[in-house]
């Protein structure tokens, strides 16, 4: 099936299996994460929250692309349920790695606000997804939602955690940073386009 990226403004269904699949994945990686917390041995279980946030998220996404159930609310949905998997995951870094607490803030707060704000900046064009923000621009595009990108977003602090180097993990969280802070203001310049382009005020 063709991907369709232009859409009505229509937010879609809410009763789709890719949804459903969204809300079993973060339940579970968010059972794991729970578990985690208070465990005395919690590797495996981060490790299997872990697994479980992003297998479900490649699966979700695949399941809309091939069934051809991709909505404006599943993109949204999707986007949230990262944030929330991603805040549990990542205190269990802090307690795994406590002398890396700064940089995996750092990575929390660019995750959970700047990032989100980002991806959430499809909605003001007629697109279903950040997925297909490439017909908006395709720089911004590449840097955030290629799959490249989108497994840099999270695989690098965790790498950091895992090695233990203060400096790498800094640098890993302070280019995130940068390259989202980048893309947004790249952003602004595109919404203050198309609102000349409407005719209203910029």
């Amino acid at each position: 099936m063709a991907r369709t990226p232009v859409v009505s403004d229509s937010i879609g269904p809410v009763l789709t299996i890719p949804n459903a699949i969204t809300v079993v994945r973060t339940v579970v990686s968010l059972g794991l994460a729970v578990v985690a917390l208070g465990a005395d041995d919690r590797l495996p279980w981060v490790i299997a929250a872990y697994l479980v946030y992003y297998l479900g998220d490649s699966a979700d996404g695949l399941a809309a692309r091939l069934l051809g159930q991709e909505t404006r609310l599943g993109a949204v949905h999707d986007i949230l349920s990262d944030r929330l998997c991603t805040a549990l995951c990542a205190s269990n870094l802090i307690l795994l790695q406590p002398d890396l607490a700064v940089p995996v803030a750092i990575f929390l707060l660019n995750f959970m606000v700047l990032d989100c704000l980002l991806s959430l900046s499809f909605l003001l064009w007629p697109i279903v997804s950040p997925n297909y923000f490439a017909v908006v621009d395709p720089l911004v595009y590449r840097l955030n939602w290629s799959h490249p990108a989108k497994a840099l977003n999270n695989i690098g602090i965790i790498v950091a955690v895992v090695v233990g180097w203060l400096p790498l993990a800094l640098l890993i969280v302070l280019a995130q940073v940068a390259v989202k802070a980048w893309s947004a203001h790249r952003v602004v310049g595109r919404v203050r386009e198309l609102e000349a382009a409407r005719g209203a005020p910029v």
